[in-house]
């Protein structure tokens, strides 16, 4: 499985609605699922961005399909990184020679 690190931040219409958004991130989190990915972590943060979820999905483009999927919703905007845990990037770096 591959991490990934969404930055996101409510739009308008998401921020609108926030009392709703614990039964979002339920229904959201059931999809990540039925699509092979899982949730390792959800914070609220204060910031730049409203929340930070920490997330693994098989591949990029279960993990593309799921961004676009939120976006679609209408109720937040993300950014997506490609995360690499700590003995990958020890094998990236051994690897410069």
């Amino acid at each position: 499985m591959t991490t990934y690190i969404m930055l996101m931040n409510w739009t308008e219409h998401g921020a609108k609605n926030v009392r709703d958004s614990p039964k979002r991130l339920d229904a959201v989190r059931k999809h990540l699922g039925e699509m092979g990915g899982s949730f390792k972590s959800f914070y609220l943060t204060m910031g730049e961005f409203d929340m930070v979820a920490v997330v693994e999905a098989p591949d990029d483009a279960v993990l593309a399909r799921f961004a676009l999927m939120l976006a679609a919703g209408g109720n937040i905007r993300s950014q997506t990184m490609k995360a690499f845990p700590e003995l990958a990037y020890r094998e990236i770096i051994s690897s410069l020679g």
